[in-house]
């Protein structure tokens, strides 16, 4: 009897130890990615050039510099906007501005500003 009990408290404390896991691997995930963050704790902007803007697709492809916060080298691609209203005002050639995350799996720009 005193076995069971000692194997049930183990697995017990296992599984508790278990459930914390992906809490902490978050939390040590969101620390990494504060090397994107300027020293005010905001992400920093990255330059970047308009590719193609699609409106019916909610989506404009760019050509950026490293987005540290993501891990992510200079590259081409394609991101999803937090506000559709801004793909109105980009052009392909278009120098810009921005910020990018990772929005419920999707890459998503999630601040940008224009340049003049």
């Amino acid at each position: 009897m005193r076995t069971l009990f000692s194997a049930g408290l183990f697995a017990l404390a296992t599984l508790a130890t278990l459930a914390t896991l992906p809490a902490q691997a978050a939390g040590d995930h969101a620390g990494h990615n504060m090397a994107g963050h300027g020293p005010s704790g905001k992400m920093a902007l990255v330059d970047g050039t308009v590719k193609k803007v699609d409106k019916a697709g909610g989506k404009v492809t760019l050509a950026h510099g490293p987005l540290t916060n993501l891990d992510m080298p200079a590259m081409t691609m394609a991101f999803k906007v937090k506000d559709a209203a801004w793909l109105q005002q980009m052009q392909p050639g278009q120098k810009i501005r921005f910020m990018a995350d990772n929005v419920g799996g999707a890459m998503m720009v999630t601040h940008i500003e224009m340049m003049k």
